[in-house]
């Protein structure tokens, strides 16, 4: 899909009918067909224009033939089962002296912004245009995170009532977006810092300004992703210590109801062949007594190893520290 918009008499951005000279061309996964129409149009390579269709295209900058293309990771939720996901997509802002063109493989919320007027920008001052993209999508990566953190902490209140492999795998897929936009800003980041070096920026007093903007803006998402990240890193490290804690209490009491039910089945096995055991046809219950002797004796000892296995600390209980008699008069 590709749109054409200029600059109105308000400073507001305008849909035109065709290409002309001044314009923004926005392309939206577009066609070849529409990518050799932009081509002829406005003298920008084909392979600039579909350098931001690949997924995995790196954020940089190029310049051929006067052309310049800066190439920014940006963010994009994605709806799934488990809830939104964050990933992040490559978009190519690609100008010359005739027009503006962004390419991307899905519709961008940033430009959407310039689109409804939200965000002001011309189209007329090409490197204006790049900055103020790159600031709005510096404010957006931060929002991602904001919400990445919200979600985060609705995951642990959730975990504390009950530890279920769903909040596991959602907090996997957070910690995952966090290394992906901390990949990205740093990638923004470097290219941000070669379009400052630029002689249209360098020149103009505006434009350092707005370019100061973004630097301040993405140091600023880059360190909140790195701070999230840590935390995430260590809750998840947290909930991995508990639930191997938990099943060293499960197995442990597996294991003290094992050995509490091997003593009489020891037992009985030693004496269960040889012995008349009540009900038996032909045996008598004054004949059964060194049976409920035996019964007996299983249950007594059964009873002892039971006692012994819950006061031996690490096994039935959690040693405890000694408590300091010398601090407690010392309170008095």
């Amino acid at each position: 899909m590709v749109n054409f918009y200029v600059t109105g008499t308000e400073g507001k951005l305008e849909k035109a009918p065709a290409y002309r000279r001044g314009c923004w061309v926005d392309m939206v996964n577009p066609t070849d067909d529409e990518c050799e129409e932009i081509v002829a149009s406005s003298g920008i390579a084909e392979d600039m224009l579909k350098a931001a269709l690949d997924e995995e295209e790196r954020a940089r900058a190029e310049f051929d033939n006067g052309c310049s293309m800066f190439i920014v990771d940006c963010p994009v939720i994605e709806e799934g089962s488990g809830g939104d996901s964050y990933t992040t997509l490559p978009l190519a802002v690609i100008y010359n002296r005739d027009c503006v063109v962004t390419v991307c493989l899905k519709g961008n919320t940033v430009l959407k912004d310039f689109i409804t007027g939200r965000e002001r920008v011309s189209c007329e001052n090409a490197v204006n245009f790049v900055l103020t993209f790159m600031l709005c999508n510096s404010t957006r990566f931060l929002y991602c995170l904001k919400q990445i953190d919200r979600k985060t902490r609705r995951i642990q209140t959730e975990m504390e009532k009950t530890m279920r492999n769903s909040e596991i795998i959602q907090l996997l897929d957070l910690q995952n977006s966090l290394v992906y936009f901390s990949t990205s800003l740093a990638a923004n980041d470097r290219v941000h810092t070669k379009l400052s070096k630029a002689e249209a920026v360098a020149l103009h007093e505006e434009l350092q300004d707005l370019s100061d903007d973004v630097q301040i803006e993405t140091r600023q998402a880059i360190e909140t992703c790195d701070i999230y990240k840590n935390i995430l890193s260590v809750t998840m490290d947290a909930y991995g210590s508990v639930i191997s804690n938990n099943s060293n209490n499960s197995m442990r009491l597996l294991t003290i109801i094992t050995i509490l039910l091997a003593v009489p089945t020891m037992i009985a096995g030693f004496w269960g062949m040889n012995m008349p055991v009540p009900f038996q046809k032909g045996v008598t219950f004054g004949e059964t007594g060194w049976f409920w002797l035996v019964m007996l004796g299983a249950l007594l000892l059964t009873m002892v190893i039971a006692v012994l296995l819950v006061k031996i600390p690490g096994i039935g209980r959690t040693p405890r520290a000694k408590k300091n008699r010398k601090n407690k008069k010392d309170r008095r």
